[in-house]
């Protein structure tokens, strides 16, 4: 059973959220539910180190996670990306850092790195990260981990294997309202948690409504010519091969299938990060599905999933493309969260927070005004999602969000997708890697790779 928030509701963009985190110290977990962080054998920097790090993927939010690690006073090494023009601005910022358009070059004649940020399109994060894993390097990946479930599996072993520091980028993970919200839980706040309500609001249509939105929601049918330099048989990766066509890059890969996963994987890591630890890391045993607008080469308009978790019944419904209903304890003067967050409902008050767990409030008023904040149990990490990486590779230990952790998260968020895309019902059996009552949706969990692209 599940017990459970003060902020005010504030919309937090990413942006924002990125200036205004840097709160913590090392990880620590609630006693039974997370094992302890454990140092790895191997790759251990040693103390006051200076990091060599080398960025592969670095158009949009990987130019953002190697500023972070600049300013922590960490050496960018390399940099790698397949289209050079996309990248010119952060490639002037680092003139020092040797610059690769195939990361397979790069790890094989850069033997002074130290780790790696990864953040390229979701469907290449797994077997870049592997690759790097299997180099002996550190790896910090953008999230969603991975684009299918085997991948999930795969990761997780490799880094076990590898003795290597892992992290995944989410943000809120290192962020004051997610230790909040678990012990406010903890301490009762809002009783036993009976549902759990969780959403993006945004969506990819009207195609073309957005600089993430592809302009088109099928695939297209004409060619485009490539961006001079671009080497577009990487970006392609394991994927099918097709023709360039801007429907898919700069920026607007994450709508299709077989490149992306969708506003689930996108923002779905960050709102159900919180949810997860609250479930004690612990799968769904049933997936439902309701989706508008699906075809076989983009994520449907919107869709309602509910997972159903057992011992104890608890549901979480992700609400994408649309909001959950507006909470009747909600002040009229207060809106939800705009583009996403979630809502614990227990059986003495709700927790509502935003996408990242952030600004977390009790409601009724009432109950927030009257709630006694426990004292702190959850030691928070230090320097933002980042820093917590480059600190752990540097003292020897685990992140905050390795990939023993955030495999598992990503594994959780995929199966919504599988269901949102078989939509239906969707029986999980996480010891066999099977769904057992639809087989189709099972080509969903080891999706088919390129030759010469398999993990």
């Amino acid at each position: 059973m599940f017990k459970l928030g003060e902020g005010l509701f504030m919309e937090m963009t990413r942006n924002s959220f990125l200036k205004t985190m840097s709160a913590g110290a090392t990880f620590s977990a609630l006693p039974g539910i997370l094992k302890a962080q454990q140092a790895p054998a191997a790759n251990v920097a040693g103390a006051n180190s200076k990091l060599n790090i080398a960025g592969i993927g670095f158009g949009g939010m990987g130019g953002s996670n190697l500023n972070s690690v600049a300013n922590k006073g960490h050496t960018i090494f390399a940099l790698c990306d397949v289209d050079p023009n996309n990248v010119k601005k952060t490639r002037e910022k680092y003139p020092q850092a040797k610059f690769y358009v195939d990361y397979r070059e790069m790890l094989a004649q850069e033997k002074n790195i130290d780790g790696v940020v990864i953040a390229t399109p979701d469907h290449t994060h797994a077997v870049i990260a592997a690759a790097a894993m299997k180099a002996g390097k550190h790896a910090f990946v953008q999230k969603p981990l991975c684009h299918d479930v085997f991948e999930c599996r795969e990761l997780m072993r490799i880094a076990k294997e590898k003795k290597v520091v892992t992290q995944m980028g989410i943000q809120g993970h290192a962020s004051p309202g997610h230790y909040l919200i678990r012990e406010w839980v903890a301490a009762g706040a809002i009783g036993e948690i009976t549902s759990i309500d969780s959403w993006c609001s945004l969506s990819y249509y009207p195609w073309g409504h957005a600089g993430w939105s592809s302009c088109v929601g099928t695939k297209p049918k004409e060619k485009m010519p490539l961006p001079e330099g671009m080497n577009w048989d990487i970006f392609i990766g394991p994927a099918a091969m097709r023709d360039f066509h801007r429907a898919y890059h700069p920026g607007t890969w994450r709508a299709w299938w077989d490149f992306g996963n969708g506003m689930m994987g996108d923002r779905g890591a960050h709102t159900l990060d919180v949810v997860f630890e609250l479930l004690n890391r612990r799968m769904p045993v049933a997936i439902d599905a309701t989706s508008c607008g699906n075809n076989p080469d983009t994520h449907p308009l919107s869709a309602v999933i509910t997972f159903t978790f057992a011992k104890p019944d608890l549901k979480v419904t992700w609400y994408e493309g649309t909001r959950p209903p507006r909470p009747v304890e909600l002040p009229d003067d207060q809106n939800l969260p705009g583009e996403g967050g979630i809502i614990l409902n227990g059986t003495e008050g709700k927790i509502v927070a935003g996408v990242y767990g952030d600004s977390p409030r009790i409601i009724p008023e009432a109950r927030m005004k009257s709630f006694k904040r426990p004292e702190q149990t959850l030691v928070r990490p230090k320097g933002g999602i980042e820093g917590d990486w480059l600190s752990a590779i540097v003292e020897g230990r685990q992140s905050c969000t390795d990939f023993e952790y955030s495999a598992r998260l990503t594994e959780f968020a995929l199966l919504g997708n599988i269901a949102k895309r078989a939509d239906t019902r969707l029986l999980w059996d996480e010891a066999a890697m099977k769904v057992t009552n639809i087989e189709r949706a099972n080509q969903w969990i080891k999706c088919s790779r390129r030759p010469g692209w398999e993990m």
